[in-house]
C-alpha cells in the first residue's frame, strides 16, 4: 500500500487522541487538551534538536551548531505564541472543566524536565515525582546523569584552543551551572578576537533568553486564569512559577556583559 500524507503522519491515530473528561463536553476543554498535547510535541523536537547540538559541538561544528541554535530559537518563538491562544480562554471557561483534570498538571511534563536538565536546570527532588520503575523516572535519571549543552560548550570552547579551566571541564554535571571568574576572562577574549565563535555564544544567550520568556508569558497565563489559587496536582501554581523567573541558564555569558 503506498505511503499518504495520512499514513505517513499517522492522521487518524492523533486525531483520536483528543478526548475530554467534562460532561457534554465543555467547548473549551478541547483547545485545553489540543494546546498541551502540541507543546509536548515540541518538547519532544526541542529535546531532538538540543542532542543534534551536543554532537555538533562536540565535533566542533560551528556552522551547524549555529543552524541547530537558530531552529531551537525559533520552536521556542513558537511556543511562547501559543500561550497567546491560551489566553483567549477566561477564567469561566477554564473552571468548567478544571476540576477533571483531578492530580494532572503541567507540573508532571517530564518532557518539560528532560529539556530543563539538558540545559542546566537539574532539581533531585524532580526525579521523585516520578514512580521508580516508570519510564519517566528512568528517562529523567538519565538526563541528571549526563552532561548538558553549556558542558558541551566548554568542550567546544577547549577544542578551538581556548583555556578553559580544568575543573569546569570535568565538573560534577549534577551540579547546577555556577559563574566561574576564569572562564569570564576566557569569554571576553573569544568576544574581543573571534566573531565566529562569539556568534555562539550570542545564539546561547538567546536561547538563555528565550526559555525565560517562556517562563514569563507562562505565569502571566496562570496568574490571569487563575490568580492566587493552587495549581491543580498540588503545585503552588503561580507562585511557583514566579520562583522559576530570572534564573539564568549560562550565568557567565550575562556576567562578560559589564566586562566588554
Amino acid at each position: 500500500m503506498p505511503v499518504t500524507y495520512t499514513s505517513y503522519l499517522k492522521v487518524d491515530e492523533l486525531l483520536k487522541l483528543q478526548q475530554p473528561l467534562s460532561d457534554g463536553p465543555q467547548h473549551d476543554e478541547m483547545l485545553f487538551i489540543v494546546i498541551h498535547q502540541v507543546y509536548e510535541l515540541w518538547f519532544k523536537e526541542l529535546l531532538h534538536e538540543l542532542d543534534w547540538l551536543v554532537e555538533q559541538f562536540d565535533r566542533r561544528d560551528a556552522p551547524r551548531a549555529l543552524g541547530t541554535l537558530r531552529r531551537t530559537l525559533t520552536i521556542l518563538k513558537v511556543a511562547v505564541a501559543q500561550v497567546d491562544v491560551l489566553e483567549t480562554m477566561t477564567p469561566l471557561e477554564f473552571l468548567s472543566f478544571r476540576e477533571r483534570l483531578e492530580s494532572g498538571s503541567g507540573f508532571q511534563s517530564y518532557q518539560f524536565r528532560e529539556f530543563e536538565f539538558l540545559l542546566g536546570h537539574k532539581h533531585p527532588s524532580a526525579l521523585n515525582r516520578y514512580a521508580p520503575d516508570s519510564d519517566a523516572r528512568r528517562r529523567l535519571q538519565e538526563r541528571f546523569d549526563r552532561p548538558t549543552v553549556w558542558d558541551a560548550f566548554l568542550r567546544f570552547l577547549a577544542g578551538r584552543g581556548y583555556r578553559v579551566p580544568a575543573e569546569l571541564l570535568g565538573r560534577d554535571v549534577r551540579e547546577p551551572i555556577a559563574p566561574s571568574p576564569a572562564l569570564q576572562a576566557v569569554l571576553v577574549d573569544v568576544y574581543r578576537r573571534d566573531v565566529a565563535t562569539a556568534s555562539v555564544c550570542e545564539r546561547l544567550l538567546d536561547l538563555d533568553e528565550g526559555l525565560q520568556e517562556w517562563r514569563y508569558r507562562h505565569v502571566k497565563m496562570v496568574q490571569r486564569t487563575i490568580g492566587s489559587k493552587p495549581g491543580t496536582g498540588g503545585s503552588a501554581g503561580a507562585a511557583y512559577l514566579m520562583s522559576t523567573l530570572n534564573r539564568p541558564l549560562f550565568p557567565d555569558l550575562w556576567e562578560i556583559r559589564a566586562q566588554l
